[in-house]
C-alpha cells in the first residue's frame, strides 16, 4: 500500500523570525538509504541548515541527519551535503533572483509527501533586529486583541442568561 499524504519531519521555526520569506519551493531530495530510514524515524535537524546554488544545481548544505541505529558500513555521514532535485527553470529563476543581491535560500520543512521526502526552501531576506521587534510588537498586539473579543464575547453570554 503506498503512502497518502504530508508528514512534516522537522522544521526550522527560526527562519520565519530571522528572514523576510519573499517566495517557497518545493524541492526533492537527492538522499541514501539510511537517511531515509532515520527520517522515517522522525529524527533530523534544520538549525543551521542552508542552501546553495553551485555550477547551476541547488546542495542543501548543514542538514543533519543522525546514523540510521541499525545501518552497518553503509551508513552515511550524519552533516553531508545533499542535491536538492528542482526543475531548470526554477533553478534558473533562483540563480537571476540571488544574484540581485540580499537574498539567500533558506529550509522551512523536511516532510514526507506520499512517500517522497521533500524539502521546502524559501527565497528570502535576512530581517533586521528592528524588524523583528516591529514583528513581535504586532503579534503581540493581535495576541490582546483576540482576548479583548473573547471577554466581550463572555460578558455578552452572560447577559443572555
Amino acid at each position: 500500500m503506498k503512502e497518502k499524504g504530508r508528514s512534516v519531519i522537522a522544521q526550522n521555526r527560526k527562519a520565519r523570525h530571522d528572514y523576510a520569506i519573499l517566495d517557497t519551493y518545493e524541492a526533492g531530495v537527492a538522499l541514501l538509504g539510511t537517511e531515509v530510514k532515520s527520517l522515517r524515524l522522525g529524527r533530523a535537524s534544520l538549525v543551521d541548515a542552508f542552501a546553495t546554488v553551485d555550477d547551476g544545481e541547488v546542495w542543501l548544505r548543514g542538514l543533519h541527519i543522525p546514523e540510521y541505529t541499525q545501518g552497518s558500513w553503509t551508513n552515511h555521514e550524519p552533516r553531508r551535503t545533499r542535491k536538492l532535485l528542482l526543475h531548470r527553470g526554477e533553478i534558473e529563476r533562483l540563480i537571476g533572483k540571488i544574484r540581485e543581491g540580499g537574498l539567500t535560500l533558506v529550509p522551512l520543512s523536511l516532510y514526507f509527501s506520499d512517500g517522497k521526502v521533500k524539502c521546502e526552501i524559501a527565497l528570502a531576506r535576512g530581517k533586521k533586529s528592528y524588524d523583528k521587534r516591529t514583528d513581535l510588537a504586532k503579534r503581540d498586539a493581535d495576541r490582546e486583541i483576540q482576548r479583548a473579543y473573547g471577554r466581550a464575547a463572555k460578558g455578552r453570554a452572560r447577559e443572555l442568561r
